[in-house]
């Protein structure tokens, strides 16, 4: 399987989340896409993730399963602390288990880019229920504990796929779908009646650079992932990844201007800008990427360090449909460097 190097090429990957329950059939799907790739292009491949497989799958649950010495159980509200691992805990590991297993078989002998994904800790918090209480974003030093945790487990994480598969380039991307709602005080108490505090940009900044630290102490490239409306930009920039990736179709013209700074001060633009809802020619996407970069007053040749991804995870598609949205990211990308060397 060949690599190539992820300078000055536009990369093309997914954004983790895969319809189905097979996660062996998953794995190899996602690797046959994308471990190759055109001329001008990098192709990333990443573990899938399978929400229809059910609790310990979902996105927050999973990650949780990550925390170190904060065990979690399901309630009807969902995600709730407990005081020692249960029932669900064990089927969130044996979920996991599952995973790496077969991830390292899939991907025996490889040599290159390979992408994780974890629900960052700002979205933990406001999922995740006290054990006798409200949400855990009511609380800011169990906020701060659990950014610590899962700092914690994701070092760990990283390090065993590292360990699994000893020639990737890891890539950990931090899903953040919360944050907006977060920092604007959209996230209510239980009752519905109070707004949970709302932390300042230094407190948002430094929680989730804890768990971009982690990753990156750990030898993983770290992206930020968010595609809620009107994303924090320069918030998310501040916590320092080497990548950002977003929906376009929720940029407004000063987050597009956010992204031009954050662009020209270094950090890597992965757009979302494929829909499965919403199907588009990859040549379209090229020419409206291509146009707002011109409007930005940015040169065409920086295109070439952008990445291409759908807008969203694909859990909602359909296997072929994964496959076919999953196959014009990387037409897309092709198309986009070939416009960067005109």
């Amino acid at each position: 399987m060949p690599w190539r190097t992820l300078s000055l090429m536009v990369t093309a990957t997914g954004i983790g989340s895969w319809p189905g329950t097979d996660v062996r059939e998953a794995l190899r799907a996602v690797r046959d896409v994308l471990t190759e790739a055109p001329d001008g292009v990098t192709t990333v491949p990443y573990l899938p993730e399978l929400p229809a497989r059910g609790p310990g799958a979902d996105m927050v649950g999973r990650s949780a399963g990550l925390l170190v010495d904060l065990p979690v159980d399901l309630q009807p509200q969902g995600w709730r602390l407990v005081d020692r691992p249960g029932r669900d805990a064990e089927r969130t590991a044996s979920l996991w288990r599952q995973d790496l297993d077969e991830l390292a078989e899939a991907y025996d002998g490889w040599v290159g880019p390979l992408k994780l994904q974890v629900t960052g800790p700002w979205t933990l918090a406001a999922s995740i229920w006290l054990p006798l209480g409200d949400r855990l974003l009511s609380d800011a030093g169990a906020t701060r504990d659990l950014a610590d945790s899962l700092a914690e487990g994701v070092r760990a994480h990283v390090a065993e796929v590292a360990r699994l598969v000893p020639g990737a380039a890891l890539m950990l991307q931090v899903d953040e779908p919360s944050l907006p709602a977060v920092v604007k005080g959209h996230i209510t108490s239980d009752s519905g009646f109070r707004v949970l505090p709302t932390p300042d940009a230094s407190q948002a900044e430094h929680v989730l650079g804890t768990v971009l630290s982690a990753a990156r102490d750990a030898g993983a490239a770290t992206v930020v992932h968010c595609c809620a409306d009107d994303p924090p930009i320069d918030l998310l920039r501040g916590a320092g990844p080497d990548t950002l990736a977003l929906d376009l179709r929720t940029l407004s013209t000063s987050a597009w201007d956010a992204v031009a700074e954050a662009v020209e001060a270094g950090t890597t633009l992965w757009a979302g800008a494929l829909s499965a809802s919403r199907p588009t020619a990859y040549g379209t996407v090229r020419d409206r990427v291509a146009a707002r970069w011109h409007e930005l007053g940015l040169p065409p040749s920086t295109l070439a360090d952008l990445g291409v991804t759908p807008t969203c995870g694909l859990a909602g598609s359909s296997p072929e449909g994964a496959l076919e949205l999953t196959r014009a990211t990387v037409e897309t990308a092709r198309a986009l460097a070939e416009e960067a060397v005109r």
